[in-house]
C-alpha cells in the first residue's frame, strides 16, 4: 500500500491540518511476518530483571490512575462509555485545530507533517512496516506508534520483533514527545476520562524510559 500523498517534510501545513476527520490509525508489515523458530531468551531475562528494578513509586503512578479509570466506571458503564465518546469528539476532533493534537512532528517540530515524520517513516521502512492503505491518519499518531510498539512486543519475526529495537523505536519516537503531549491532556479543562488516561500513559511512559535505560 501507498503511504499516502504529500511528503512528510514540507507542505502547506493549513492544508495538512485540514482534512483530518474521521480518520483512523493503522500499520500493516509489507511483507508479511516471518514465523520465529527461536526465542529471545536474553531480552526476555532483561525484561525480568528490569521488571524487578523499576522504582516502586513510577509503577504505582500508573496503577493509580488506571484505579482512576476503574472507579469512575469508564470501563464497564454504558453510559460512562458514551460521555467518553463524547469528550473524545471535543477534545480531539473538530472543524479546525482540535483542543488537542495526537501527532509527534507537532510537539516536536511545531507543525503536523514536519521533518520528525519523514525520519519515522524511514525507520518504518527499515522495520518492514507502512501505513496501511485504509488509514488516513499519520503515521506519528500516538495509537500509530502504540500499535508499532505492539508489533515490536509480539511479532512473530524475532530479526525485527526483539528488546534492542524496542528500545531504539521508543526512544526515537514516543519517549522525546509523549510525556509533553500528555500534559497538555491532563492540563485541558475539558479532559476528564482523557485526563486519567493521559496520567496512565505518562506513569507507563516514565516505567519504560526506567525500565530501557538499565538495560543499556
Amino acid at each position: 500500500p501507498s503511504l499516502g500523498e504529500g511528503e512528510a517534510d514540507g507542505g502547506d501545513h493549513a492544508e495538512d491540518r485540514r482534512g483530518r476527520e474521521d480518520q483512523q490509525p493503522g500499520v500493516q508489515t509489507r511483507d508479511g511476518a516471518r514465523r520465529a523458530h527461536q526465542l529471545d531468551v536474553a531480552g526476555a531475562h532483561r525484561v525480568q530483571q528490569v521488571e524487578h528494578e523499576v522504582k516502586p513509586e513510577r509503577r504505582g503512578e500508573a496503577e493509580q490512575a488506571l484505579m482512576t479509570l476503574v472507579e469512575r466506571g469508564y470501563l464497564h458503564d454504558p453510559k460512562a462509555a458514551e460521555a467518553a465518546a463524547e469528550e473524545y469528539d471535543a477534545l480531539f476532533q473538530g472543524l479546525g485545530k482540535p483542543e488537542v493534537l495526537l501527532y509527534g512532528s507537532y510537539y516536536l517540530a511545531g507543525f503536523l507533517n514536519e521533518r520528525p515524520l519523514a525520519v519515522l517513516r524511514s525507520d518504518l521502512a527499515r522495520l518492514g512496516l507502512e501505513r496501511d492503505a485504509a488509514a488516513s491518519e499519520t503515521e506519528d499518531h500516538v495509537a500509530c506508534l502504540f500499535e508499532v510498539m505492539r508489533y515490536l512486543i509480539a511479532g512473530d519475526d524475532v530479526e525485527v520483533c526483539n528488546l534492542e529495537q524496542q528500545r531504539r523505536f521508543f526512544r526515537a519516537h514516543v519517549q522525546p514527545w509523549l510525556e509533553r503531549m500528555c500534559e497538555t491532556l491532563a492540563a485541558h479543562p475539558a479532559a476528564r476520562l482523557y485526563r486519567a488516561v493521559a496520567l496512565f500513559t505518562q506513569a507507563f511512559v516514565q516505567v519504560e524510559t526506567q525500565a530501557f535505560d538499565m538495560i543499556e
